[in-house]
Order: C-alpha cells, then sequence, then structure tokens
C-alpha cells in the first residue's frame, strides 16, 4: 500500500469515529444516563411523590419494559432503514419523555414519562451495535463494542458526583429537564452529521425479516449465552441502577455525599471495565486464540462471586468491593459481539435485538422484583430498608446467575456429545 492510499484510509477511519462512532456513543451515553439517575435522586423522589420500594422499583424499571417491548421491531427497523434515522425518530421520544418525567406530580405521569425514556434509549446500543457492524472490520468488533460501551459508563459516572452538585443548585425537575435537551441536540447531531451506509443487500420482505428472528432464537449458541447475558446483565442493571444508592444509605450508614461518591466509582470501573473487556478479548484471541465468549464467562463468574461477597456486607471495605463490582458487571455484553460475528451482517441488528429483548425484560423483572422483596420486610427503626431484606433480594439475584453459568457448562457439554454422536 502506498503513502498516500494510507493518508486515505487514515482521514476514512478518522471520518467513521467522527460523524459515526462519536454520535452514537452520545446517544447511548445518554441511555446510561437516564438508567442510573435515578439511584441519585431516589430520596427526593420519595419524599415529593410519596414512594414505596415497590413504586421505586416499578417506576425505575418501567425504563427497561418499554426498552425490552421495542427490541424485536427495532430490529427489523434497523435492518430495513439503517441506524441514524431510527436513532434519530427514537432520541426525541426520549428527550419528550424526559421533558414529561420533569413535569410529572404523580405516580402515573412518571411512569408514563420514565417508559418513553425507555422506549426512547432502547436503540442507544442496538443502532451502535449496527453502525459498527456496517462500518468496522468484523474481526474487531469485540474491541470496538468495548471502547464503544466505555461511553455508557461515562453516562453512568454523569448521573452520580455531577448530579448530586446539580441538585444543590436545582432539583430533580431540573436534572431531568436539562437531560432532555442534551439528547434532543444528540438526535439532530446523528441526523445531519452521520453518513447513510449503503445497503448492497436486497431488502427483504417483512415475512422473510421476521423468519430470520426466528432462525436466530433456534440456534443453539443462543440459548447457550443467553442466559448468562440476560441474567447477568439484569443483575448489574438492577443494582447499579437503583437499589446499589440505598443499600449504601441503610446498610452501609452512608450520608447522600458518600453515596453518590460511592456510585460514582462504580461507574468510574464500569466505564474502565468495558474498555477493558474489548482490549482483554481481543489481545486474548490474536495471542493465545482464546474466544470472546471464554473471556465473556470468566467475566460473568467474577461478577457473581462480588455479588456474593456484597451479602457478607463488607461495609469497611466497601470502596474496593463496589470497584470491582463495577469493574466486572458488563462483561456479559461481550454475547452481543459473540452473536454479531456467528452471524451475517445482514441479520446482525435482529440477532442483537433478539438477547437484548430478554436482557432488558429480566432487567425489568429483576429490579421490579428486589423492590417486592425488600417491601416483604418490615422498616428498620431509622426508617430505611433492613439489611436481611437486601440480603434476600441480592441473593435471589446471585442465584439465577449461578444456575446460568452451570447450564452454559451442561449445555456445551450436550453440544459436544451431539457432535460426537454425529
Amino acid at each position: 500500500m502506498s503513502i498516500a492510499d494510507q493518508r486515505v484510509q487514515s482521514l476514512s477511519a478518522v471520518r467513521v469515529i467522527l460523524t459515526v462512532f462519536l454520535p452514537f456513543a452520545g446517544g447511548y451515553y445518554m441511555s446510561y444516563f437516564f438508567r442510573s439517575v435515578n439511584a441519585v435522586i431516589a430520596p427526593n423522589l420519595i419524599g415529593d411523590i410519596g414512594l414505596s420500594a415497590g413504586d421505586l422499583g416499578l417506576l425505575t424499571a418501567a425504563y427497561f419494559m418499554a426498552f425490552a417491548a421495542f427490541q424485536i421491531p427495532l430490529g427489523l427497523l434497523l435492518d430495513r432503514y439503517g441506524p441514524p434515522k431510527v436513532q434519530f425518530a427514537l432520541l426525541m421520544t426520549a428527550a419528550a419523555g424526559a421533558f414529561i418525567f420533569a413535569i410529572g406530580d404523580s405516580k402515573s405521569t412518571l411512569f408514563i414519562g420514565r417508559a418513553m425514556i425507555g422506549l426512547g434509549v432502547s436503540g442507544g446500543l442496538m443502532s451502535s451495535f449496527k453502525a459498527i457492524v456496517l462500518w468496522f472490520p468484523r474481526d474487531r468488533i469485540p474491541l470496538v463494542n468495548g471502547l464503544f460501551m466505555a461511553f455508557g459508563g461515562l453516562g453512568a459516572m454523569s448521573a452520580t458526583v455531577p448530579v448530586e452538585a446539580a441538585m444543590a443548585v436545582t432539583d430533580w425537575r431540573g436534572v431531568y429537564g436539562g437531560i432532555g435537551m442534551a439528547t434532543a441536540l444528540i438526535a439532530f447531531v446523528i441526523l445531519f452529521l452521520t453518513p447513510e451506509k449503503a445497503n448492497t443487500d436486497p431488502i427483504e420482505p417483512l415475512r422473510e425479516q421476521f423468519k430470520g428472528i426466528l432462525n436466530v432464537y433456534r440456534t443453539g449458541l443462543f440459548w447457550r449465552v443467553g442466559p448468562l447475558a440476560f441474567t447477568s446483565a439484569s443483575a448489574g442493571m438492577a443494582i447499579q441502577g437503583l437499589w446499589a444508592g440505598p443499600w449504601l444509605r441503610d446498610v452501609a450508614g452512608l450520608d447522600d455525599s458518600a453515596v453518590a461518591t460511592h456510585l460514582f466509582l462504580i461507574a468510574l470501573a464500569m466505564t474502565c471495565g468495558f474498555a477493558a473487556m474489548g482490549v482483554i478479548s481481543d489481545v486474548a484471541y490474536r495471542k493465545w486464540r482464546i474466544p470472546p465468549r471464554t473471556v465473556m464467562v470468566l467475566g460473568v463468574m467474577a461478577f457473581t462471586l462480588v455479588q456474593i461477597g456484597i451479602l457478607l456486607e463488607p461495609v469497611t471495605i466497601s470502596y474496593a468491593v463496589w470497584f470491582v463490582f463495577g469493574l466486572v458487571s458488563n462483561f456479559s455484553a461481550m454475547a452481543f459481539a459473540v452473536l454479531s460475528q456467528h452471524f451475517p451482517a445482514s441479520l446482525s441488528a435482529r440477532s442483537n435485538t433478539a438477547l437484548n429483548v430478554l436482557v432488558f425484560a429480566s432487567a425489568f423483572a429483576g429490579q421490579y422484583a428486589v423492590g417486592a422483596i425488600i417491601d416483604l420486610f418490615p422498616l428498620a427503626e431509622s426508617g430505611g430498608y433492613r439489611p436481611e431484606a437486601y440480603q434476600a433480594a441480592f441473593g435471589m439475584l446471585a442465584a439465577v446467575q449461578v444456575l446460568a453459568v452451570v447450564w452454559y457448562v451442561v449445555a456445551g457439554r450436550l453440544e459436544r456429545n451431539r457432535n460426537v454422536d454425529g
């Protein structure tokens, strides 16, 4: 390759980063901000609206419910119309939901606003993964996915200490109004800046598109890695996105400032973990031919062990434990890269959304179930929730993850036996 060709290729790579990677990363940043912000403002919501633990869990989980419900249509739309147009329309929906949430004065209004936000950011990751498949080399997808997802960690970081500081000059309504305007701005950046990637494959009839989804769900690999992904991801979302904050107040006895600092640390570790996940999987495969799914399984097992450690209430070393929690909390996301490499590019969005619908449906169930379990226990004398209530709720999340790891091992042995018999 000549020097001139190298310069053209380099300029092309820079253009893709500036016009594709970064704009879509902005949308994913907002998705994680919305997902995490209620962990900081939870006391204000409880005080202003009068919410129980179950109400708070259901309200926050409305995000996941709407998110999950739109995943199958999202995959069809992305494979048919491309990421920029779809992401613009969705982010504008999220902005509208944020404004409704900001003016809401009842549980039902807040639920509608939160559900609209969940619908609006439902394409934050999937549209970006589709864009990555279209614009980046297939053998680098795990690396690019990991680096991209670090922007989600930055969004979660911004929803901690910065939000706590913002609450000194405004309230939770002002916070939601501000992030609604930021979301609309990013939507217009994507619409006007991101180029369309020409689709060389013929557009399939809608019936054939649905057949593609069914083919994904019939694949043995999907049902081997899927349970690992959705049980681990749902636990991470439920705890980091909401229940870590109340745990730190009620079990560790921290004030609001210390809680925000802990949540910032978790988000910082999560950001590092996203980037490390991509780099580790890329290096492991290129140097030692260790497949990404092996790295994913080891990360999921580490995450489950950390949650079991939290059940022991390690208050004196809470910073260290919660940092490790954030660091390994999203290794299950490598399942998306595994599926993207397994299926053809024309099916990439549908394969990812087929998994994501399970991830966010389980996140909705997990976040609500934690609140429902906590409500089974009487309040502590301080007015907070009891440590044993958190142990029961978090223990339930850890138990289903252990079952998912066991299933992964069993399914692998069954697959090997079938190959030998065949």
